[in-house]
């Protein structure tokens, strides 16, 4: 069995980490001034140097050595062909599939599934232009003014994040917002400011059974209905994204109404499916099909580009050099553009649910470290908050800097303010601050920076659809690179899972079965129970389960339209 820590390229990885150990990064600009153009390339839109990163030529070649012993080239063209790559759910991993925009069929199990994308995307279309216009209307045939988008994880960070960062591309006289916390609070702050012959809520959910969606879902149905009136059509208010359009419609969504995907389409990776329906509604058809077009554009680079050449291997080898070679923990995601503020939290799914794994795609537990924890904000707020201790404390935190080029008008001192600081900041980790170097008997100052800490800087040339939808494929590709180097899938997620069962099983076991548990949730749960006058669950609370709003259920009384297509 091959053993990826006893390959002949991973040891002489090892022997180089010893060797360059006490490098400088600032040593390898004086040794060679060609350094930046050598270690810096585009990608239409955007531009990365990653000069600023601790590894010596021969550190990068050995890297690209690693990539090409590995099945690297084999699962990248297996997972555009729609073979079977997600091993544990025996599922094809097609998320670029829905961007593709080449001509050619693309088979799985035997079926062409290039017709039935091009058709959700005129139903995209169709369904957008028609709010966007005010041909769309509610009940009352008031034009839509709020939309609500329903969903957490993939379905929620995905399009969440995109929406805020086009925000300059939205809709004038539209209003997006989105639910994901299972905190009522989060819902009922939301709606205290709608108007519900004005609101259109889209549910977001691929099975139509994720416990918190659905349950605030059904919170959303019940007040429209308490306050739009029983006989209001829940119909012209409510759409789904999901791929099960019986549950959706159970819910009173019409059939015509459900955007429908597949499963092969990861939540994480959905943004570009119908999950991405808020993204169309806010800057409208045309911008949704320019981010595709960027993320497109993304994948036809990685598909062909030699790997000391592609944007996504560097990066991803890279990291597996911070990661399993200089022991990083952490991996921050840093961008100075306040509308990308939503970022880290997106990566932050993309990256450690998709390969926070520690067993290897034939079960057996790995002996090396896969994914790093991801985290971060903006820049000019992290240089006021973290900042510090990545100067000068005891951590060893790689770091991508991430901005555009190009300033709103009118405000152009504010983002050359901007931009500046974001490479004042990348010299200085690089550089420090060191008065003295403990040679000759001097003593490094106790107040000064190390510096030597690595970053890489990511330009986009504008923040458009077109360079977002490359920039988000680029970490996408990213990640799959370090998972088949890692010889993972990261395209399951067993740890979410199993939450979401206890869950359930803590729900539908509170009163009589909680010894069942052990001491310590025992006890939690008699302080819950004690919070409910009933000492159990809230009657309400299985209503996502069942299918029925909460009111309906207490009063045995079904509202019109609610259970019917």
């Amino acid at each position: 069995m091959f053993q990826l820590t006893r390959s002949v390229t991973w040891q002489a990885l090892k022997g180089l980490q010893q060797k360059t150990a006490d490098d400088r990064i600032r040593d390898y600009f004086v040794a060679d001034p060609q350094r930046f153009e050598k270690m810096s390339l585009r990608v239409g839109g955007l531009f990365l140097d990653y000069s600023k990163q601790p590894v010596s030529d021969e550190v990068l070649a050995k890297l690209i050595e690693l990539a090409d012993h590995s099945a690297l080239v084999q699962r990248r063209a297996q997972m555009f062909s729609g073979d079977i790559i997600n091993v544990t759910e025996n599922r094809p991993v097609l998320h670029t599939a829905l961007r593709n925009l080449g001509e050619k069929p693309l088979m799985v199990d035997g079926q062409d599934v290039m017709p039935e994308i091009q058709r959700t995307r005129e139903q995209i279309r169709a369904f957008s232009e028609a709010v966007r216009s005010g041909e769309w209307t509610g009940y009352s045939g008031q034009r839509i003014k709020d939309v609500v988008n329903i969903g957490i994880g993939g379905s929620d960070l995905g399009p969440n994040m995109a929406c805020r960062a086009l925000l300059k591309h939205r809709h004038p006289e539209l209003g997006f917002h989105f639910v994901s916390n299972v905190d009522g609070a989060h819902i009922q702050k939301v709606l205290s400011r709608l108007n519900p012959a004005t609101t259109l809520f889209i549910v977001s959910t691929k099975t139509f059974s994720t416990q918190e969606t659905l349950l605030n879902a059904h919170t959303a149905r019940r007040w429209f209905l308490e306050n739009a009136g029983p006989d209001a059509d829940v119909g012209a208010h409510f759409i789904a994204a999901s791929t099960n359009k019986a549950a959706a419609m159970a819910f009173g969504i019409r059939e015509e109404n459900v955007f429908e995907f597949w499963a092969w389409v990861g939540g994480r990776y959905s943004m570009w499916s119908s999950i991405g329906l808020p993204i169309a509604l806010s800057i409208g058809f045309e911008g949704f099909m320019e981010l595709l077009e960027g993320a497109y554009e993304m994948d036809q680079h990685f598909l062909t580009a030699p790997f000391e050449e592609n944007m996504p291997v560097l990066m991803a080898l890279i990291g597996i050099w911070h990661i399993n070679f200089q022991d990083a923990e952490t991996q921050a995601i840093v961008p100075y553009d306040q509308a990308l503020h939503q970022l880290p939290a997106f990566l932050q799914q993309l990256d450690m649910e998709s390969n926070g794994k520690s067993v290897d795609i034939f079960g057996n537990p790995v002996d090396y470290k896969t994914g790093p924890i991801v985290w971060g904000q903006t820049g000019s707020n992290g240089q006021h908050a973290f900042f510090q201790l990545l100067h000068q404390g005891t951590r060893y935190v790689p770091l991508d800097f991430i901005a555009s080029l190009k300033p709103e008008p009118g405000v152009e001192d504010h983002h050359f303010a901007l931009l500046t600081n974001m490479l004042a900041q990348a010299n200085a980790f690089m550089e420090g601050s060191l008065k003295g170097d403990g040679a000759s008997g001097s003593q490094p100052d106790p107040y000064s920076c190390p510096g030597n800490r690595p970053s890489s800087v990511l330009l986009l040339d504008e923040l458009t659809p077109k360079n977002l939808g490359a920039l988000i494929a680029l970490y996408e590709h990213k990640v799959f690179v370090q998972g088949v180097i890692w010889n993972i899938n990261s395209f399951d997620q067993w740890g979410v899972q199993l939450g979401k069962r206890i869950a359930g099983e803590i729900s539908e076991r509170i009163d009589a079965h909680s010894q069942d548990f052990d001491g310590s949730t025992q006890g939690l749960l008699g302080l819950v129970r004690g919070h409910f006058a009933s000492g159990g669950a809230p009657s309400g609370a299985d209503a996502p389960a069942e299918g029925e709003d909460a009111a309906e259920k207490r009063s045995g009384k079904k509202r019109k339209g609610l259970d019917e297509p």
